[in-house]
């Protein structure tokens, strides 16, 4: 086996390389994701640049992120076609997000998949990220399943978390081990919440999902008073045993808001 060969292969495992080769599977990304002329794109990853080229075709730039010097070298000669894209040679995870709204649409490395969703969730002018994650996390973040992992209800008010499609493992060189998903993440144009009560939401949903009791009554019952948490179960519609994955982010939204109430405005 020559050195080459082998560099390269070491590589794919350290970086977690799988590329998506299915031209329908990376249209559908670019649909998801709806990239149009005034858009600016990162990408995460940009490999072999395959993904790249149809986000060069629909979007006003694009910046491109590749950790790998091999890839990168080769990749560079490949996009000096387009006047749209920018490349660069770095862990994404470093990079300063835009200052300027913008979007995110990658295959990303399976084994920072938190790290990368964490830099999007964090990014002030981020407006979504569509990313092609293994199915499982897709399907755990999106309610799939019909339970909601904390990272979705906590962001919630702020982002809507969709799956938008199955991508069969056959569709990767080298093939995976599993299938993956396409997860689209969207700023929401109107927050579910105002500023001010985002922080005190967040507490609500971390004692929830801390399990004490058994139930989420249980739990938010060290918050507030029992009786006052079971007439805000009532009053959202929520089962009295509800077990805290089950609740739809919706109903956290309004749990939220019976357990405290806006106050009163003063008559004139």
């Amino acid at each position: 086996m020559s050195t080459r060969r082998s560099e390269r292969d070491q590589n794919r495992r350290v970086y977690g390389q799988n590329f998506l080769r299915d031209p329908k599977s990376l249209r559908r990304m670019v649909e998801v994701a709806r990239v149009g002329r005034e858009d600016l794109v990162f990408e995460v990853g940009a490999g072999e640049g395959v993904l790249t080229e149809v986000l060069a075709d629909s979007a006003r730039y694009v910046v491109t992120h590749e950790v790998d010097p091999h890839l990168a070298r080769a990749l560079e000669p490949k996009l000096r076609r387009w006047d749209n894209v920018e490349l660069d040679f770095g862990d994404f995870l470093e990079v300063l997000p835009a200052a300027e709204p913008f979007k995110v649409v990658a295959n990303i490395p399976y084994a920072i998949t938190s790290a990368i969703v964490d830099w999007c969730l964090d990014a002030r002018y981020l407006t979504s990220a569509t990313l092609m994650t293994q199915l499982e996390y897709a399907r755990k973040r999106s309610g799939w399943y019909g339970r909601w992992s904390q990272r979705t209800v906590e962001t919630w008010p702020l982002f809507s978390w969709e799956l938008c499609g199955k991508v069969p493992r056959e569709h990767f060189r080298p093939v995976p081990k599993v299938d993956s998903g396409i997860l689209h993440i969207a700023r929401r144009d109107k927050p579910l919440l105002r500023p001010r009560e985002l922080r005190d939401y967040e507490k609500l949903v971390a004692l929830g999902f801390t399990g004490i009791g058994g139930t989420l009554r249980a739990s938010l019952s060290k918050m507030y008073t029992p009786k006052r948490v079971a007439n805000a179960f009532d009053q959202v519609g929520l089962r009295q045993d509800t077990v805290v994955a089950f609740a739809h982010p919706d109903v956290w939204v309004d749990l939220y808001r019976a357990l405290n109430p806006a106050p009163a405005r003063p008559r004139r």
